[in-house]
Parts: structure tokens; C-alpha cells; sequence
């Protein structure tokens, strides 16, 4: 499969920590994702795990992880846009707004196990990690999301 025809989705750091502590014998929702999504993050998800990394050990796994994804960040076009975000009250704090923010100029959706930090964003398409199962193809999980969110 070419990364032009697989959907794409960009994963909360929620998700990425769930894998890391993953244990038992399903695979974590990070590795399904994988198999059905063309998998980014931000950088602000990046930071956040490397802030809960304590030792080399944990260090090293997020580096893994992260490894495996695209990471996203800002830029200087999309500045004009985020302010006005801010300014019109777009109700989220911190690396969540930067977070919410990157996948709407992206216009990509978000994978994590907290659709409700993000269900203020209105345009925003929240793909709930417990969603994510073998049997839906990441098209039909995207289709659910995307009328979740309506």
C-alpha cells in the first residue's frame, strides 16, 4: 500500500503511552492503528513523552515509537490561523490546543482514548482509540468518527 491510499490519522499521546506500558497478549491500539492508518504525532506529543520518560530505558522505547511515525509541528504560515483560533476562544488550554490546532491545519483526525478533550473542537475529527478493532478497516473507522463528530 502506498501512504497516498491508506488513511491517515494522527495519534494523542495517550496512545502512545498505552503501548509503551502495554502488557498481555492483544496488541496495543498503537499497533493496530499501524495496520490501518498511516500514523503521525505532533511535537507536542513528542515533548510530553519525553517528559514522562525517566529513565534510558524509557527513553530509548519512546524514541522507538516515535520512530515509527511522522511528527508534525508548526510553522510561520499557520500562525495568522492559530491566533484567530485563539482570539474567536477555541476552548482548549496548552499542548492540547497546539495538539487540536496541527490536525485541523492538517486536516487530519485524532486518535486517543479522551475524544472528550477534544470534543469542543467542532471541526475536529476525534477517532476514540476504543474504536479501533481488527474487523473495521481504518476507512470505516474514519466514516464512524466522522459522523460521531457531526
Amino acid at each position: 500500500m502506498n501512504q497516498g491510499s491508506v488513511p491517515k490519522v494522527v495519534v494523542d499521546t495517550d496512545v502512545l503511552l498505552d503501548h509503551l506500558v502495554h502488557r498481555g497478549g492483544a496488541e496495543s491500539v498503537l499497533r493496530l492503528a499501524m495496520q490501518k492508518f498511516f500514523c503521525y504525532t505532533t511535537v507536542f506529543n513528542a515533548i510530553d513523552m519525553f517528559s514522562i520518560a525517566r529513565t534510558e530505558k524509557e527513553r530509548v522505547a519512546v524514541e522507538q515509537a516515535l520512530s515509527a511515525m511522522k511528527i508534525l509541528g508548526l510553522n510561520a504560515k499557520s500562525a495568522k490561523r492559530y491566533g484567530t483560533w485563539i482570539a474567536r476562544g477555541l476552548s482548549l488550554t496548552g499542548t492540547d490546543f497546539f495538539m487540536a490546532a496541527i490536525c485541523l491545519d492538517s486536516r487530519l483526525p485524532i486518535l486517543t482514548w479522551q475524544p472528550k478533550r477534544f470534543s469542543s473542537v467542532k471541526q475536529l475529527v476525534i477517532v476514540p482509540a476504543a474504536g479501533v478493532t481488527k474487523k473495521l478497516t481504518g476507512v470505516q473507522m474514519l466514516r464512524q468518527a466522522t459522523r460521531r463528530n457531526r
